[in-house]
């Protein structure tokens, strides 16, 4: 039975990395290129043809593979992604980032509760939905979900809007980029507008790698780290949802057996300041150790760079493999148009806190 499970993972993991290769000899097309779409983005543009198209063909065993590539292999590439930086680079980004960090964080999970109870959806929907696209997408939605403790198909529904609205942004901001509409910020405006609104960090490395895809302005490395800074303060929000949400439960009957608020801590963004801190330490100390280890050094960056890139593709396929049209109809009308004016503030409001606050950090 273990070795079957197996099996089918492995088949899921496979035909994604069958997707992500068809990407990257895509993405080599000259005419691809004048697009400035990267094997990221050609990877997500395959999955979601995947999703709509040969989905219900293919046993459905293989969706664990799936599905392990949108979230452990997600993960390793991000962390894998710290030896691209150094703590220089994470200095750069300076307070500006935490500052609208947090005010898009707190901004965008009471303004869904605000919202909320205009358009008349449940508490547990407004706040799952509102999570999910103030902090990091999807991953905040299952992180919130033994807090909460909402019904398999809340959790559902609100994956279904940050994942549509998320996968949208990946093509909005690098189309307003290279029209000039983002003129009023600078690069590294761009870089903080960019990591602090989108929902999925694999939308932020989506939507950079295409905005900046030879890393020459900084925006896709700068992104990441504000996008890094956000996803770090799910831990905190956890902790405050947990505490205010055990005091509003005091007194009611739950009808069943309590159960402990587990808190999610996304591992993940501590394991890539870590290997920052590693990149740097490295780089130092090998400043005075000769060329040739310099070089081997810096050879092998350029390879894990490569690694990297393919793993980010493959969970980016993933990603689209999993944007199918009745994630629409899941998620029914109201929860979407909570999440639509969410990103709506996100899009708009997040811009002009980075073109009139930022600039004053």
């Amino acid at each position: 039975m273990f070795n079957e499970q197996r099996s089918n993972v492995i088949h899921g993991v496979l035909l994604i990395m069958g997707f992500s290769f068809a990407a990257f000899y895509i993405a080599d097309f000259a005419w691809v290129k004048q697009l400035s779409f990267s094997p990221l983005i050609v990877g997500i543009l395959i999955g979601i043809l995947y999703a709509n198209s040969l989905r219900n063909h293919l046993p459905e065993t293989w969706v664990p593979g799936i599905k392990l590539c949108t979230k452990q292999i997600l993960r390793t590439g991000i962390v894998l992604y710290g030896f691209k930086l150094t703590l220089q680079d994470v200095a750069a980004v300076g307070p500006a980032a935490l500052f609208v960090d947090t005010i898009i964080v707190c901004g965008t999970i009471g303004l869904g509760l605000l919202l909320a109870r205009l358009l008349k959806i449940d508490g547990e929907t407004a706040l799952m939905t509102s999570t999910g696209s103030a902090i990091c997408g999807a991953a905040a939605v299952l992180g919130a979900e033994p807090v909460v403790r909402c019904p398999a198909h809340k959790t559902a529904v609100a994956v279904s809007t940050v994942v549509i609205f998320g996968t949208l942004s990946m093509f909005v901001y690098p189309i307003l980029f290279r029209s000039g509409a983002l003129y009023a910020l600078d690069n590294m405006g761009v870089a903080i507008y960019t990591g602090s609104t989108l929902h999925e960090v694999a939308h932020v490395v989506g939507a950079g790698n295409a905005m900046d895809p030879d890393g020459l302005l900084g925006i896709s490395n700068n992104a990441t780290i504000v996008k890094m800074i956000r996803v770090m303060m799910l831990a905190p929000v956890l902790v405050i949802m947990s505490f205010v949400l055990s005091r509003l439960r005091k007194g009611t009957p739950s009808g069943g057996q309590a159960r402990k608020n587990r808190i999610t801590i996304p591992w993940f963004a501590f394991g890539f300041l870590a290997v920052i801190l590693l990149n740097s330490a490295l780089i130092h100390l090998l400043r005075d150790g000769g060329e040739s280890l310099q070089a081997g050094y810096a050879e092998f960056r350029a390879n894990v760079s490569g690694l990297d890139t393919f793993l980010l593709t493959m969970a980016m396929t993933a990603l689209g493999a999993e944007t199918s049209m009745d994630k629409f109809k899941q998620a029914g009308a109201k929860p979407f148009v909570l999440a639509g004016l969410l990103y709506l503030w996100l899009l708009l409001g997040g811009f002009l806190l980075c073109k009139y606050l930022v600039p004053l950090l």
